[in-house]
């Protein structure tokens, strides 16, 4: 789409907005495959399994997708890293600091404070 509009400065205003759209293959499912963590999909990256226009939480099997998946299984889910460092102190264990709720949580890298990646622990 192309636009063209005027201020009253009579400075010309030019936009465009371009669509892309991304093709990505989807094989069958593959039940006996093994999780790939991190990996990226659509120009992001997942630490754990991931709902995504899906009944069901599914993860890659390669570092970057290409089609192979699969649904997770209890296994399948990332796992807490210990230990691992938030704020000043190192927590080798589940811990309820930083969380307004008080629910349990850690971190699924070794450097909370720079990578901000968690999940709730069961």
């Amino acid at each position: 789409m192309f636009s063209v509009g005027r201020h009253k400065n009579s400075k010309i205003n030019v936009s465009f907005k371009f669509s892309f759209s991304e093709t990505i293959t989807h094989l069958p499912e593959i039940k006996d495959g093994k999780c790939f963590f991190p990996f990226y999909y659509r120009n992001e990256v997942f630490y754990d399994c991931m709902k995504l226009k899906t009944k069901h939480k599914w993860c890659s099997l390669n570092e970057t997708y290409q089609g192979y998946w699969k649904y997770c299984s209890e296994e399948d889910f990332a796992k807490c890293v210990f230990p691992f460092w938030y704020r000043h102190m190192i927590y080798r264990e589940c811990t309820e600091d930083g969380d307004a709720f008080g629910k349990k949580w850690c971190s699924l890298t070794q450097h909370y404070n720079k990578d901000k990646i968690w999940k709730y622990c069961d």
